[in-house]
């Protein structure tokens, strides 16, 4: 068994967050090695390059002696009850009174020294930490946005030290290594069955989650989603509905015979003004309005972002409008709450009814929430893909069914099926490694075949 020096710190991972924090580790020149489980991690050689001289250890973690190291920074790939990790657990430094074993997030919190706004759920961080992002720029601010999206949090420390606010979507593996982040404002935005294999049980889940308000001055909540309040009470707490809203909610309401995002009795935008599409996306509007505020942002630099932004691609996309048909790419939709998000969001604001293109791996999620809403907003559901019976059985009898072999074939259907004021829809509620590499290649395969019908129906 190989001993770790007294007082070491110990990089556990060596994929893109371990090789940030063996970056910010060596900015600071804190002594530190490196572990990784597999024989061969990949790119080890220019590991070596970068940082001549820094033992790495590969292979089962339990052949490690950390009885006295310093510090274990784990990626947030690997999993806490790794054995040789596991025995870490309530373990605590003796100098500065912290867990042992925590993540590239906490080394995060400590050096920053600018407001913190943090996002997790487990749908549409992504679409609100981008668009938070977009109304700091718009409200003159020297904003640094990455964490789980983009550019690894630790990174932005080097790249913009100057910043004025770092905005961060964070994953649950992110969170749960995280003893205190101590953001102005964190919002948790929703919560449905993901990782499981990960945490165990959505008990579990959730309560990794939470940790995003360990130390928050403010959070944001979805008031129809319970599960999302903070376990422990905050001083300043926001909520945001899809309905009108009450006690000073976030939400949406009619005001001069339209929709309007408002805040409490006062309108804000109307919602028709907004490129994003469906309810889900109004509320994301509303919880990162919520979190500006916080954050000083005025609201007329927030509202005109609301103007103009389109989304991030792969998620709820509009693609298209053909013969009154909106097609809409929502592939990054890989698990069963996305596409319950985007139904529900899409399907009041319809003239027409929706046409669900579904299917992939399905990862032993259940599917039978899905038939609620879509014997609600449905014409159809075309399905393909590895899980594409199990999907059927789990909807059959509440919308029409049409199984097809491959995303090709189900956009030839949709576009025959399809009446104006319709939505065609690419929210999979699967993986995509059955039939593409990624859902990205998902996303693209769509977009392709629709601008292509586009021009060929507009020539």
């Amino acid at each position: 068994m190989h001993k770790v020096p007294r007082g070491m710190t110990l990089v556990v991972g060596l994929g893109i967050s371990g090789r940030a924090i063996c970056r910010h580790l060596a900015r600071r020149d804190v002594p530190y090695m490196v572990a990784d489980t597999r024989a061969v991690p990949p790119g080890i050689d220019d590991f070596h390059a970068a940082h001549p001289g820094v033992p790495i250890h590969c292979g089962p973690l339990a052949a490690l002696d950390l009885s006295e190291v310093g510090e274990v920074v784990s990626s947030p790939g690997v999993d806490p009850r790794t054995p040789g990790l596991a025995e870490l657990a309530g373990r605590m430094n003796e100098f500065s009174g912290e867990p042992v074993l925590v993540g590239e997030i906490a080394l995060f919190s400590r050096a920053c020294r600018a407001p913190i706004a943090a996002i997790t759920g487990s749908n549409a961080k992504s679409t609100v930490t981008t668009l938070l992002g977009e109304m700091a720029r718009e409200s003159g601010r020297r904003v640094a946005v990455g964490g789980n999206l983009g550019t690894p949090a630790l990174d932005l420390l080097d790249d913009e030290p100057d910043a004025d606010c770092y905005v961060l979507e964070l994953s649950s593996f992110q969170l749960e290594t995280t003893p205190r982040l101590g953001a102005e404002t964190a919002a948790f935005l929703n919560l449905s069955e993901d990782h499981l294999d990960r945490h165990g049980d959505m008990a579990g889940y959730r309560a990794a989650k939470q940790g995003i308000f360990r130390g928050a001055r403010h959070a944001v909540v979805n008031a129809e989603d319970p599960m999302t309040w903070p376990s422990d009470r905050l001083s300043a707490l926001d909520r945001f509905t899809t309905q009108p809203p009450r006690d000073g909610e976030w939400g949406i309401a009619p005001h001069e015979g339209r929709d309007w995002l408002m805040h409490g009795d006062t309108p804000l935008l109307p919602t028709h003004e907004m490129k994003l599409a469906g309810r889900h996306n109004q509320a994301n509007a509303l919880a990162a309005i919520a979190m500006g505020r916080r954050l000083d942002f005025p609201m007329e630099a927030m509202c005109r972002v609301l103007r103009r932004f389109t989304g991030l691609p792969h998620r709820g996309e509009v693609v298209a409008e053909i013969n009154g048909v909106r097609w809409i790419n929502d592939s990054k939709g890989t698990n069963v709450g996305a596409t319950l998000a985007a139904i529900a969001g899409l399907g009041p604001t319809l003239q027409g009814r929706l046409i669900l293109l579904a299917g992939g791996v399905g990862k032993g999620a259940d599917f039978g929430p899905l038939a609620g809403q879509l014997a609600r907003y449905g014409r159809a559901a075309i399905l393909f893909g590895l899980d594409a019976e199990r999907l059927a059985h789990a909807i059959g009898e509440r919308v029409r069914v049409i199984m097809v072999n491959d995303i090709e074939a189900a956009m030839s259907q949709a576009l025959s099926v399809a009446e104006p004021g319709d939505c065609v829809l690419l929210s999979p509620a699967c993986a995509s490694l059955d039939q593409f590499a990624n859902y990205q290649e998902r996303g693209e395969v769509f977009r392709r075949w629709v601008h292509q019908r586009a021009a060929e129906i507009a020539s």
